[in-house]
């Protein structure tokens, strides 16, 4: 029988996010690829209540995760009904849809039809009558943009979903949803982009602007940039690490020598600043209040721990930052 730990409150910084009254941890956990059947119930467990236990209130899926896709939605549904039981309402819980679900043409993308049957099928597997946050996962360049976000305004008259969302959505893309909702009387939450040290696009092509401008949140994924910015790679690929398998967001090319001599520059950094790689990695894109709350992955509770640890020092000073300007570029 699992008891939340008393304190769980005490240590997390949470923000809010955008102009709304919902705050976010500043870390949150992503249900990628580490909650499919290749884990076991006792690993997905410990996670989840090490979690939990550390302040993480938000638990981050989309209708695709697992592998195979819904067997994230499916471990956190088990997990809901039994350890989660009596914290579903200290629980933020989200979902997205538009990728690839089923064959055929209503299987992925934006359409009406897709978005609400797929909710539905993410609500059976999460056993929930609603989920907290429901993104569209991705822009559709052939289905008008008002019905995608007509049916992300559905979902919330329907009582399906509380708050909605976008990601990877370009900063005029999102400009136009946050339009459109707003006409509706749904007004757009959140935007869930890829961001790192080794990805500044959300910079560099002004969508963190356009958020600040619109007054809308942000929760970073990938801020860890497939494990690059974890330590793992400062001698090069391991064996056993996710560049040298056959995964397809990141390849063992990917990791060239003046990458791994930039990561153990930004390593040296991190040192000096008491922290681990990814400690900084996090940091940097909790810097400044900028990012709402940032999305980590998780296959032990130690690594767990180890990016919690992250929040003990969020502060850079000036010349830190031109040193990671320097090594990563602007």
């Amino acid at each position: 029988m699992y008891t939340a730990h008393p304190d769980r409150y005490a240590h997390m910084p949470y923000r809010r996010a955008g102009h709304s009254g919902l705050k976010l941890p500043a870390l949150s956990l992503g249900l990628w690829h580490n909650f499919g059947p290749d884990r076991t119930d006792e690993s997905r467990r410990a996670i989840l209540r090490r979690a939990f236990d550390l302040g993480i209130t938000h638990f981050d899926l989309a209708n695709n995760y697992g592998p195979p896709p819904g067997a994230a939605e499916s471990a956190l549904g088990a997990l809901l009904t039994t350890d989660f039981a009596a914290h579903r309402d200290e629980l933020v819980v989200s979902t997205k849809a538009g990728y690839l679900m089923w064959p055929g043409p209503y299987g992925e993308w934006g359409s009406r039809k897709y978005l609400l049957s797929s909710l539905d099928q993410s609500l059976t597997r999460l056993g929930l009558d609603h989920v907290d946050v429901f993104y569209s996962h991705r822009f559709d360049p052939e289905t008008p943009l008002e019905e995608t976000m007509g049916a992300l305004h559905s979902a919330v008259q329907q009582g399906k979903a509380l708050y909605v969302g976008v990601s990877n959505y370009s900063a005029d893309q999102t400009r136009e949803a946050a339009r459109i909702l707003g006409e509706l009387g749904t007004p757009l939450l959140i935007h869930q982009p890829r961001y790192s040290m080794l990805d500044r696009r959300p910079e560099t092509e002004g969508l963190l602007d356009a958020l600040d401008e619109l007054r809308v949140g942000s929760i970073a994924y990938s801020p860890l940039e497939q494990g690059l910015l974890t330590g793992r790679y400062l001698n090069g690929v391991p064996d056993d690490s996710r560049a040298a398998s056959d995964s397809p967001f990141l390849g063992r090319e990917a990791v060239t020598e003046d990458l791994v001599a930039r990561l153990r520059a930004l390593n040296a950094l991190a040192e000096q600043r008491g922290q681990t790689l990814a400690q900084l990695a996090l940091a940097w894109v909790l810097r400044a209040g900028r990012v709402t709350s940032a999305l980590i992955g998780a296959s032990s509770t130690r690594q767990l721990d180890d990016s919690v640890a992250a929040i003990g020092n969020l502060d850079f000073d000036a010349e830190e930052l031109a040193r990671i300007d320097a090594l990563v570029g602007p």
